[in-house]
């Protein structure tokens, strides 16, 4: 068993709204730890009003340094919908920090840090005036066509790649949607970082490249589970399950606002199959499970849904399959999905499942014991440990109860054991940041947690000490 948590609080939670903010699984790094500090993004308002909410950055030295909080009050949050999330990224190449936030088909909110704010940490006074007022496009990045695709976003991720930063998000609605891939990296002059005072050498902004749409809908959109690079950035991979588009009144109308519902007309009972493909490339040429190259971004070309060889799984509609669970790829490059079907038996029950792709022996699926993973519960997180241990961190779908296994590399990922259950922290999609467990073997996961009563909350990190 692991041994209880530290537990440090962010902020305080807005419990008044209909719809949580904080904590959702396609949030995919809003808790990063870079070059020895560790970054949390997540709304609040400030202590005077319930009302509006503002965006919160938070950082701290590890592995035990006070929590140092930003708030942007020059931008208020104020649509209650549990889409309307906040993003973080940071560019390894030049320190830049980047934010993205409140978007369930809007147009881009986005700021930036000045270059050096994270490769030099301890040298810059941590502030609102380090960064960027809220921009509608990203640098570089300007031509009609790639500024009507950031007019319409939902689910934008940020995703380290070696030394540069991916930046992917959904444009259309649900059911009827497609995916795009952009890359930001450092200008030439600013990836250089002097040896003597750790600060970039210069303060020149790098650009973003657009690389083009990588996963295309066809009456239908794919849902990812995430995206992970390999450590040099050279691979990428990803999984997804698609929703095919129920038709309804009124929806080629472009003021229809149905599909904006927490539950709109084309809902997850229409998800199926979990598909599979990954780039050699760093995003540019697509390959399915036989590595087949199946589009290839320079081309214009996409992943499409007819594309050979890309379904890992055949799960039908009605099989309880949700979107945007969680994903993990571990040292050895097999690639962990987390979901949930009820395909096994005749039972009809929605069961956790382990999806697991080994390099060498292909995929495998089983159930997972010590939880429930029933249909429209909150999604899970994995994450691998320095060791290569997959850990699976699981919310209940009722109770307040946050629970953790783990499968080990020895059993080659086939077992799981019971390593922690907890109390007290309220039915919320926890969030693990990856790269302080890769790293530092510190399991660092963002929730919300009740202050004493259930009446109030606060959002708070644990860190389990492997």
């Amino acid at each position: 068993m692991l041994s209880e948590p530290l537990r440090t609080t962010l902020g305080s939670d807005p419990t008044h709204r209909t719809h949580a903010l904080n904590g959702y699984a396609f949030q995919q790094d809003a808790l990063h730890t870079f070059k020895g500090w560790q970054y949390a993004c997540f709304y609040s308002s400030l202590p005077s009003s319930k009302e509006p909410l503002f965006v919160h950055l938070s950082r701290r030295k590890l592995p035990s340094g006070p929590w140092q909080t930003i708030v942007f009050e020059d931008y208020a949050q104020t649509t209650d919908d549990g889409h309307n999330t906040v993003q973080l990224g940071i560019c390894p190449g030049d320190g830049t920090i980047h934010l993205s936030y409140d978007h369930h088909c809007d147009v881009l909110r986005y700021r930036h840090s000045r270059v050096g704010v994270a490769t030099s940490p301890e040298e810059v006074s941590w502030g609102p005036e380090l960064f960027t007022p809220t921009l509608s496009s990203l640098p570089g990045l300007s031509s009609p066509e790639i500024t009507e695709l950031l007019s319409y976003i939902t689910y934008p991720r940020f995703v380290t790649r070696g030394r540069d930063l991916l930046f992917t998000f959904r444009t259309g609605k649900a059911g009827l949607g497609d995916d795009h891939l952009s890359v930001y990296t450092a200008a030439s002059s600013s990836t250089h970082i002097d040896n003597n005072t750790g600060k970039a050498a210069s303060t020149q902004l790098g650009t973003y490249k657009f690389l083009g749409t990588h996963l295309k809908g066809v009456s239908n959109n794919p849902y990812t589970h995430g995206l992970d690079a390999s450590a040099d950035g050279s691979r990428l991979y990803t999984t997804w399950v698609y929703r095919e588009f129920v038709h309804y009144e009124g929806w080629d109308d472009p003021l229809d606002t149905k599909h904006k519902r927490q539950a709109g007309p084309n809902a997850a009972t229409n998800n199926r199959d979990i598909c599979y493909a990954w780039s050699s490339d760093g995003g540019v040429r697509w390959r399915n499970s036989d590595g087949v190259v199946i589009a290839d971004l320079e081309r214009g070309e996409s992943i499409l849904p007819s594309a050979p060889g890309i379904i890992a799984f055949e799960i039908p509609k009605g099989s309880g399959l949700i979107n945007q669970e969680a994903q993990a790829v571990d040292h050895e490059g097999g690639v962990h999905v987390l979901n949930r079907d009820s395909l096994d038996d005749d039972d009809g029950i929605t069961r956790w499942r382990h999806y697991y792709m080994s390099p060498d022996d292909g995929w495998t699926r089983r159930a997972l014991p010590h939880v429930e993973g029933v249909y429209g519960g909150k999604r899970g997180q994995l994450a691998v440990s320095r060791e290569g241990d997959l850990y699976l961190v699981l919310p209940h779908h009722a109770d307040p109860v946050l629970t953790i296994l783990r499968a080990s590399k020895t059993s080659r990922y086939a077992e799981y054991e019971l390593v922690w259950r907890g109390k007290g922290y309220p039915t919320t999609e926890p969030l693990v940041d990856k790269a302080r467990l890769a790293h530092d073997n510190v399991l660092s996961v963002f929730t919300r947690a009740f202050t004493g009563s259930e009446s109030t909350m606060d959002v708070a990190v644990l860190d389990f000490q492997l």
